[in-house]
């Protein structure tokens, strides 16, 4: 037998020009069918999959080795291109009119039987097992078709940035321990003693003394480190499209990255964008309207604050919490009046789930308001309330009295909810908006001290500067991000680019001089070199991914991701480690019980 096995073709290049022409085929059995002596093996690779049919006639060494095979062996296999018989093309398959009749068969590898079956679409396996054969999951087409994506969308940024006059520059990995909203991942050093680098949880500094440095126009797709919990949009390690410029005022940056997003889902998602051009909401305005600062805009049911009907109401729950400086706020069901107590219970078991006290409901009927607090809110005051909330008959108005920020969380998260059961969360829209006019900081209660809301680099708007120190509470914040169907895709904002101003700010959030010094003194200093106004932004691509693919998890989007306790099953990291490589870093390990 030959021991030639180097391809001619891929498994999804072949057609009916090929016809008669001598090939060789690698790749995965995807399928083997044995007709009667007839065996046709369906061969996969990236690229597609073929028919490959071994006659009867084929040699003694084909048909000793056509017996071995079974799913997901490797194997070499050359023949000749032929047309199928009549009758038994597929016009499912690119290649579906072709097939291969072998000549030679070599089995390059062989398998165990695999964990689960690789070529069942419809087939349900637990996600632990799929992270944990990872290199066998990533084989399955549908995991295939989201890498394929991953690098087209990953190369369509890179086309359009560099089409924008972007240089993309390379930032360092290791680098110093600085405040950016999450923990750090630290790294010991060997050469210094009792010394750490820290992962990046991004560029930020690095970016803005690349435009110190005169860079103009900075972009990276570059790999950033959070150790904060994991959930459906977050991972310990991601990637993000980083962006600085220089130059340029809030509009300038988002415009560029509006029409970058416009371009990415026109070209390379199936989904069709709702609005055009994308909405700018007001902080302020999200949070009144839909509870939170990541609205998803594929459905109305916008929130409605109803306090001051409720403060007029004998409802002593209502008038308590307004007294208190809570809010009392609803959110409308249509159609939902018909809804069991048991349905209405996993409502309140929600709201309670979030930290909220409870939940009223008031049901409109053909034959009137139905409510467990009817006697105590009395039916005027529960019509008032229904009706501010624009419900009809057959409507069902979900109600929460807190703090809030409670009462906000509880009915941002209701809302999704109702979304959800009544179908109104479009899956083949994206529904995309901007949010602008953030705080610049806010009151940390934990600490007794003012913080930044998005990162401690973000500039006021122009006008507010003074209130950095006579009223931080007031001052607004250059910051915008894009949300898209619920997701946070990326922020950013212009930049505090006055050394005298970017001191303040961090005075104002309670750090000393010395602190100052210690954490941002090279940006200070730089900054006192002639540095231009510059802002950018950083967009989560993970995320952006997982939404073109119409997934929940951007795990589905990621090679070799960990699971949601930080985990890579495949690999069990993270691992310990031997003595002398602790010794080597200067560490010792503490027990727990010390």
């Amino acid at each position: 037998m030959s021991r030639q096995w180097k391809r001619t073709h891929t498994c999804g290049e072949l057609r009916k020009e090929h016809v008669a022409h001598e090939v060789t085929l690698n790749g995965w059995v995807h399928r083997r069918r044995d007709h009667g002596g007839v065996v046709f093996i369906d061969v996969r690779d990236r690229y597609g999959i073929t028919q490959v049919v071994i006659d009867p006639q084929a040699s003694a060494d084909v048909q000793e080795a056509v017996a071995q095979v079974r799913n997901e062996f490797v194997l070499s296999l050359s023949g000749t291109v032929q047309m199928r018989p009549d009758g038994t093309r597929n016009p499912n398959l690119p290649t579906g009119d072709i097939e291969v009749h072998a000549a030679d068969l070599q089995i390059l590898s062989a398998t165990q039987t695999p964990p689960f079956d690789l070529n069942n679409p419809a087939l349900e396996v637990d996600e632990a097992i799929r992270l944990r054969y990872r290199y066998l999951d990533l084989r399955r087409e549908e995991m295939q078709r989201k890498m394929e994506l991953r690098h087209r969308l990953i190369k369509a940024v890179r086309d359009f940035m560099d089409g924008e006059g972007f240089w993309e520059i390379e930032t360092p990995i290791l680098l110093k321990s600085t405040p950016e909203g999450a923990r750090d991942y630290l790294v010991p050093s060997r050469v210094h003693p009792g010394r750490f680098y820290a992962l990046p949880q991004s560029p930020q500094q690095l970016k803005q003394l690349l435009m110190v440095s005169g860079m103009d126009r900075y972009f990276q797709i570059a790999r950033c480190f959070r150790d904060e919990d994991p959930r459906a949009d977050r991972q310990p390690e991601f990637t993000q499209l980083d962006v600085e410029m220089a130059f340029v005022e809030r509009d300038d940056v988002i415009d560029m990255i509006e029409r970058l997003y416009l371009e990415l889902a026109d070209t390379l998602s199936d989904k069709t964008v709702q609005t055009r051009p994308i909405p700018r909401i007001p902080f302020a305005e999200a949070m009144e309207k839909y509870g939170c600062d990541t609205p998803d805009l594929r459905f109305g049911l916008e929130l409605v604050d109803v306090s001051n009907l409720a403060r007029e109401t004998d409802f002593r729950v209502f008038k308590d919490v307004v007294a208190k400086g809570g809010i009392v706020k609803g959110v409308r069901a249509p159609g939902c009046a018909h809804y069991s107590r048991k349905q209405v219970d996993e409502f309140t078991t929600l709201a309670r789930s979030l930290g909220g006290k409870g939940l009223v409901s008031i049901a409109l009927d053909d034959d009137g308001l139905r409510s467990p607090v009817l006697q105590h809110l009395g039916e005027e005051a529960a019509a008032r309330i229904a009706g501010a909330l624009s419900a009809e008959t057959g409507d069902l108005v979900l109600i929460v009295a807190d703090q809030p920020d409670v009462t906000n969380a509880v009915l941002s998260r209701l809302r999704l909810e109702i979304g959800d059961r009544l179908g109104l969360r479009d899956p083949n829209a994206l529904a995309f908006c901007w949010l602008v006019d953030f705080p610049l900081f806010e009151w940390d209660d934990d600490e007794s001290r003012w913080s930044f809301v998005h990162n401690p680099f973000c500039g006021p708007f122009p006008e507010d500067e003074h209130l950095v120190t006579s009223d931080p509470g007031s001052a607004r914040s250059l910051q915008y991000d894009l949300v898209c169907n619920g997701w946070e895709v990326g922020g950013g904002s212009v930049r505090a680019h006055k050394r005298e101003l970017l001191e303040q700010i961090w005075l104002t959030m309670g750090f000393t001089k010395e602190q100052i010094d210690e954490q941002i003194g090279h940006m200070l200093e730089a900054f006192s070199y002639g540095v231009p106004p510059h802002g950018g932004i950083a967009m989560g691509l993970d995320r952006t991914i997982a939404i073109f693919a119409d997934v929940e998890s951007i795990r589905e989007t990621i090679a070799f991701p960990k699971n949601q306790q930080a985990v890579d099953i495949m690999t069990q990291a993270p691992s310990p480690v031997s003595e002398p490589q602790l010794e080597e870093v200067h560490l010792a390990l503490r027990h727990e019980k010390e």
